[in-house]
This record gives C-alpha cells, structure tokens and sequence, in this order.
C-alpha cells in the first residue's frame, strides 16, 4: 500500500488535464460511438507505458535525443492537423446522424486514437519517464507504484468516457457541437504549440 497509493495519485494527478487524448475520449462519448474500445484502448496503452517506463524505458529514451526530436515534430504536425479538422468540424453543418451518432468506422476511431496517443511525445514525458522514474524509487515495490498509477488511468478514462456518454443526449445541440469542437481544436493547437518549444 505504500507504494500503490502514491502510485494512484501520481497518475491520477498526471492524467486529469484536459490534453489531446482526453479531449478525444470525452468527443467518443458524447457522440456515443465506441466508447469501450476508446476508453480500454487508451487505458491498456497508459498501463503498457508506465510499466516500460518501471522496467528501464524511461532512461533508453533520455539516451537518444535524436528519437525524441523525431516524436516532437511528427506529433506537432499530427495535432495541428487534428485541430484543423476539429475546427473545420465546427463550423460544418449536420456533422452529426439524427441518432447522434457520428458516422465514423471503428478503424478509423483507434487510428485516430493510437495516434493521439502514441505521436503525442508528452504522453511518453508523464508515463515512461516521469512515472517510471518516481517507481523505481520504490525499488521493489515499484511494480506496486505501477500498478496503482495503470488504475487510476483504468478509472479516469471509463469515468470521462462514459460519463460523457451519459450526458449525451442533453448535449445534442448544434452550438454545443460548435463549441466542442472549437474547445477541442485550442487544445490540439495548444499542445503542439508547446510540443514544438518544449525542452527535452
């Protein structure tokens, strides 16, 4: 419990900012379209991470800049063009089905989702490096640590997930959409823009 606890706040506290990933996970649900496959996705992703990161990952990334520079600029160009999409979506009419549902295949859900998590170099930042640092300073019980930062990841994305879900259909407005997705086009723009300024 020593190590299980800190390891579930830690996560907890890392993943609540609304960033790319969340963004999309919380659009998933509103439009209720595959939202388990979204929400267990990003959450087996997070966990497979942190526990690369508690296994050593972590210090094979901080070795090769060359990689990371490689990340940075292929997720900028991936998340502007994200945002440009979301912004066009804002101001596209009937985006949505009367169902409220959005005409999109299941591939092109988890593309868009693996993108967003694995182009996206703060995702490695939070769970390979800063993660998988803190758990080794539990040496052997890092694995705990691991463990409770793969459940606070489990927790918050079924609770955004579905939780949207729920409040779907109070949500079904045009202008909610609107700004959603205008919401959602700052964020992407937002984070590439730190991405391509960050110092690794």
């Amino acid at each position: 419990m020593i190590a299980l606890i800190p390891g579930f706040l830690t996560g907890l506290s890392l993943i609540v900012a609304i960033g790319a990933q969340n963004a999309f996970v919380i659009r998933q649900g509103l439009l209720r379209s595959h939202v388990f496959i979204v929400v267990a996705f990003c959450s087996l992703s997070d966990a497979l991470l942190i526990v690369l990161g508690t296994g050593g990952l972590g210090k094979a990334i901080k070795s090769r800049p060359d990689l990371l520079t490689f990340i940075r600029w292929f997720g900028v160009a991936y998340l502007v063009w994200f945002g440009i999409k979301s912004l066009r979506s804002a101001f596209t009419d009937n985006q949505l089905l009367a169902s409220g549902e959005a005409e999109i295949s299941k591939s092109r859900v988890l593309s868009s989702v693996a993108a967003l998590t694995y182009l996206n170099p703060h995702v490695y930042l939070d769970t390979v490096i800063f993660v998988g640092s803190i758990a080794n300073q539990f040496k052997g019980d890092r694995w705990y640590f691991a463990f409770g930062a793969s459940m606070a990841s489990l927790l918050w994305f079924f609770s955004i997930g579905f939780g949207a879900q729920a409040a779907s259909r109070v949500m079904a407005k045009p202008i909610f959409w609107r700004v959603f997705d205008t919401f959602v086009a700052i964020v992407m723009f937002s984070i590439a823009f730190s991405l391509a300024i960050f110092e690794f």
